[in-house]
């Protein structure tokens, strides 16, 4: 965690600058990846086949296909391998983080526990069992299941583990930016699902420093959409939760959350998507692209869809979160 000085008057942490926040995240990306090579995949780019404009380009970071489905490997191996191993970890996901400390904890030797809420996909719950791991769920969004989670932490003594309020974490998920920066030369936008803002905060404080002339788009859902409603406000805000295709960013964020000052320092520009734009993108990945994603993944392809004429004789880039869908609910939309 970055170190916070002291307010003399209120005797309360202050958080760094938050230049100071996104240039620390972005160094320590680097450090990070050194680290951690050996435990992720460098996942490819592929080029889109969809017809375009002379002059355009899209690319995937397909995150999809790294060694746990999704980019959230990179920040449970940045953290694990900082956590001593003298009393268990908890930590609260609504799947694919639980999924990526379960792995990481094979490797480090920690004994996990993991919250999940009770709309996890079932295909994610049966594959962090499948690791061994102590699943409780509570709670009916990714929120409810943190706040548990914490309180548990409290209560028994473990060390509890934020999916995206935490330094090491977010550098973790910064990787993928270092990533993508070396794949593709010149990119003018790249497009980055918002859910508790650990993606888009390391990837973006990671972008701003070496390519500050790439645009940034965060992509909500519009039916779970506590970072941009709070970014807007300027403050961390409650907003209600419904169902989304988009399941891996649902839920709120952490008062005090890192996360706040960094994404509204990266982000360039946030846009909505809805369920039906959501499914349109899911069709597309599938049947255009040939790949198979979950709903947080088509989120961020969906904002580009929303107006592809606005990125003519540009090149852009879509970060694939994850590929962690439900096998049912896939197939009732594609």
């Amino acid at each position: 965690m970055p170190q916070r000085r002291i307010s003399a008057n209120l005797m309360e942490p202050i958080m760094p600058p938050v230049s100071d926040l996104i240039a620390q995240s972005a160094a320590r990306s680097c450090v990070v990846h050194r680290k951690i090579a050996g435990a992720i995949s460098r996942t490819p780019v592929i080029a889109s086949r969809l017809p375009m404009a002379e002059g355009t380009r899209l690319f995937y970071k397909t995150e999809n296909f790294q060694h746990t489905g999704s980019f959230k490997l990179r920040g449970a191996n940045a953290k694990l391998t900082t956590v001593p191993l003298d009393r268990p970890v908890i930590t609260a996901s609504s799947g694919n983080h639980g999924i990526a400390c379960s792995r990481a904890a094979q490797t480090t030797g920690h004994d996990l526990i993991v919250v999940l809420p009770e709309t996890v996909v079932a295909k994610k719950r049966k594959t962090i069992e499948g690791f061994g791991t102590k699943v409780v769920i509570h709670g009916s969004d990714a929120s409810f299941s943190e706040r548990h989670a914490q309180a548990l932490a409290e209560a028994e003594g473990y060390t509890y583990i934020s999916p995206y309020n935490d330094a090491e974490v977010i550098a973790g998920q910064g990787t993928a930016a270092l990533e993508l920066l070396d794949q593709i030369e010149g990119i003018d936008t790249v497009f980055i699902s918002m859910g508790g803002g650990g993606l888009i905060s390391g990837m973006g404080s990671v972008i701003k420093e070496f390519s500050p002339q790439t645009r940034v788009i965060g992509v909500s859902a519009a039916n779970s959409c506590a970072l941009a409603a709070s970014i807007k406000a300027g403050k961390i805000v409650e907003t209600d939760h419904l169902d989304t295709l988009a399941d891996g960013v649902a839920g709120g964020v952490d008062e005090g959350s890192l996360t706040l000052p960094m994404a509204s320092a990266v982000i360039d520009e946030i846009v909505y998507c809805d369920e039906e734009q959501i499914a349109a993108a899911l069709k597309v990945l599938a049947w255009e692209e040939n790949m198979l994603v979950e709903g947080a993944a088509a989120l961020a392809l969906a904002a580009y869809l929303a107006e592809p004429q606005k990125y003519a004789g540009q090149t852009s880039a879509v970060l694939l979160c994850g590929g962690n869908y439900e096998v049912d609910q896939l197939r009732g939309i594609i």
